[in-house]
């Protein structure tokens, strides 16, 4: 369920979920580094973790921080969890592959972080690690926006606690105040 969670929050490609290392975090700083090995296009990425990223990291750490793997495949720790694991835990909760994929999240979190929360496109670009170009036509580099990314990433979380709570209450003003 820790994976799950995290496919939300960070909405990481599920390759690089899946084979996240226990090396690669840094938890203090409220950092993953991906190496650029790991990465579609090559490039070292740099995710800030929001508090609740950090609280779920924490919580599977004291499960798998003895091993490489922060998701280690259920038969042995020497390989990272499967390819399926979320996509099976999707399915266990009643979602079809028509309806909702572990690399949906990516999709999900592009559109509502823009359409709803009117985060900065090129933030949201960032972080999906897409090729976001200056207006020479060059390419950004990866940690671009670091504090901006931070606090977006940490209003998208928030975002998602209020969804998992349900609907926000409004307070009505008495009559008498």
């Amino acid at each position: 369920m820790a994976a799950l969670k995290l496919s939300a929050m960070v909405f990481v490609r599920p390759g690089e979920l899946r084979t996240a290392e226990w090396a690669e975090m840094d938890l203090d700083a409220s950092e993953w580094r991906i190496p650029g090995s790991k990465m579609k296009m090559g490039i070292d990425h740099l995710v800030p973790l929001s508090t609740q990223a950090v609280a779920i990291l924490r919580g599977v750490h004291s499960l798998t921080g003895h091993g490489r793997y922060v998701f280690p495949s259920l038969r042995t720790g020497e390989r990272p969890m499967s390819e399926n694991t979320v996509n099976a835990a999707l399915r266990g909760l009643g979602y079809s592959k028509e309806v909702h994929t572990a690399h949906g999240f990516r999709a999900l979190a592009r559109t509502i972080m823009d359409e709803v929360l009117g985060e900065r496109v090129d933030l949201i670009e960032h972080q999906l690690a897409h090729a976001v170009k200056d207006p020479n036509g060059r390419a950004y580099n990866r940690t671009a926006h670091l504090p901006a990314r931070r606090e977006m990433m940490q209003r998208w979380s928030d975002y998602l606690d209020k969804l998992r709570v349900g609907a926000e209450v409004i307070p009505f003003k008495t009559a008498a105040g």
